[in-house]
């Protein structure tokens, strides 16, 4: 994300900018993901779950269930700091398989410095009824993106 991709000036413009950075992620593109929610500091991300995403026992793979986890963090924390972000560190439980229609990942930003922010994420997946089961929990620091030297 890049100071560009976020205006904290209006719900709609960060909704909008942040669907405008996920459809230039080709990965995001590849897999379908879609974002559901984005207000400064918090996400919800969703994943429709197709064949071409599960491992060999039926489950989504979790790579990404990580995945998933990673972009909603990412979203949270960037939008929290409002300046250009990575990820530093992430750590991811995986809770139960998940198996279902959906994944969906709800992140929020915990805790905000003036160069990190602290984030949670918990990824559900939606069964064939409509109801959600945790399938993973996960942490992770967001930094600012060091601004690159015009001195290259």
């Amino acid at each position: 994300m890049t100071a560009d991709d976020i205006d904290a000036t209006s719900p709609e413009a960060v909704f909008s900018r942040g669907r405008d950075v996920l459809a230039r992620q080709p990965f995001s593109v590849l897999i379908g993901a879609e974002l559901a929610a984005l207000t400064p500091g918090q996400c919800e991300l969703h994943v429709p779950i197709t064949d071409q995403i599960r491992q060999q026992h039926g489950f989504v793979h979790g790579g990404v269930v990580s995945y998933a986890a990673d972009n909603a963090l990412t979203y949270a924390g960037g939008t929290a700091l409002g300046r250009p972000v990575i990820t530093s560190e992430f750590k991811i439980n995986y809770v139960r398989p998940a198996v279902g229609s959906r994944l969906i990942a709800r992140a929020r930003a915990e805790y905000v410095g003036r160069t990190q922010a602290v984030c949670r994420c918990e990824v559900f997946v939606r069964d064939d009824a409509g109801g959600e089961k945790l399938c993973a929990l996960a942490q992770g620091t967001i930094a600012l993106l060091p601004q690159r030297s015009s001195k290259r």
